[in-house]
């Protein structure tokens, strides 16, 4: 989708969004609501300019850690019915167990692309602890009912039956959308920063692979994209755009977030209606600075205030930073 925000708003970008609406749903390619669009067009937050994070490279880097703990639980115990401390126990330096994580009851394909992901992130993990030092791994909560909150306020109504991740290979893949793609563009907010090449290498090696896990994700959805998901009345398309929707708007810092389906004219030179991989006007991808991340992982909205997947909040000092400033 070819459209930014700057933040603060103007009214231009703001009747730029009302355009967006407006083709898009004509076109059928997108499912949401007017007050949502309205949200993100003016609701703004101070955070949204990365000159104002000061950390060292090693804060940085440690904030990462944060999803990749994260992953790594989410893809192993899909997988395998087993997370991190029985992979590799050391790792976990001592942080509690996630809450809820449980095998999904995937296809034989994606199980094993799964599989494959969770021991990336095992890598990814390690790879950081080893660099760049760690910290206990955060409380997780990965439960279907958490996962159902997350996509019923996604979609605006609450679904009957509750949306389990659980479930099926399909719905797996929908909540897998909401994580690796918020890692990928914290990484590419956070490359610009770094000061030493050491931590420069390993900040791009770490992306070079999340964006291949999300773009793996984002094409086996959009194989199905106008597929009802059972038993809902939404396809795979509008269950993606409301996603994305609802990063936005939790971030407050504009859109940078987009679903799989979009208008033609807003595609890559605006001549492709796939959007596999989300990206600016120019097709370079977005970025997203640290309190952006937090709004979105602890779906508050505010990254002082923990939920979501980080119910007592995310570890590592920037993130600790912005819960003592709430004290």
């Amino acid at each position: 989708m070819k459209l930014t925000m700057a933040t603060p708003m103007s009214t231009g970008t703001t009747a730029t969004a009302f355009v967006f609406l407006l083709i898009a749903s004509s076109l059928g390619y997108l499912s949401c609501c007017l007050d949502q669009v309205m949200s993100i067009s003016t609701n703004t937050a101070p955070n949204c300019d990365p000159n104002i994070i000061e950390a060292r490279d090693r804060d940085r880097l440690q904030f990462a850690l944060n999803l990749e703990f994260l992953e790594a639980e989410f893809f192993l115990h899909a997988a395998l019915g087993k997370g991190l401390d029985a992979i590799s126990p050391n790792l976990s330096l001592g942080g509690p167990p996630p809450v809820g994580a449980q095998k999904a009851n995937l296809d034989p394909l994606v199980r094993r692309i799964i599989e494959e992901f969770g021991y990336q992130e095992v890598g990814h993990v390690r790879s950081i602890i080893r660099k760049e030092g760690g910290f206990p791994r955060p409380l997780l909560d990965l439960s279907h009912q958490n996962f159902a909150k997350l996509i019923d306020r996604a979609v605006g109504f609450t679904l009957i039956p509750p949306f389990d991740p659980y479930a099926n290979s399909l719905n797996y893949l929908l909540a897998t959308y909401t994580i690796p793609y918020v890692g990928l563009v914290g990484y590419v907010g956070t490359i610009p920063y770094l000061k030493n090449m050491t931590s420069r290498r390993l900040a791009a090696s770490l992306l070079g692979v999340e964006s291949g896990q999300d773009s793996v994700i984002r094409t086996f959805l959009y194989q199905r994209a106008f597929e009802k998901v059972k038993p809902y009345n939404l396809t795979v398309a509008d269950f993606t755009n409301r996603i994305s929707m609802l990063r936005n708007d939790l971030a407050m810092c504009g859109i940078k977030d987009e679903g799989i389906v979009v208008p033609e004219a807003l595609g890559a030179e605006n001549r492709t209606s796939s959007n596999i991989i989300s990206a600016d006007p120019n097709s370079l991808s977005y970025a997203r600075t640290p309190p952006e991340i937090l709004r979105i992982v602890y779906a508050s909205g505010n990254e002082s205030l923990p939920g979501g997947f980080y119910p007592r909040g995310a570890n590592g000092n920037i993130a600790r930073r912005y819960l003592k400033a709430e004290d």
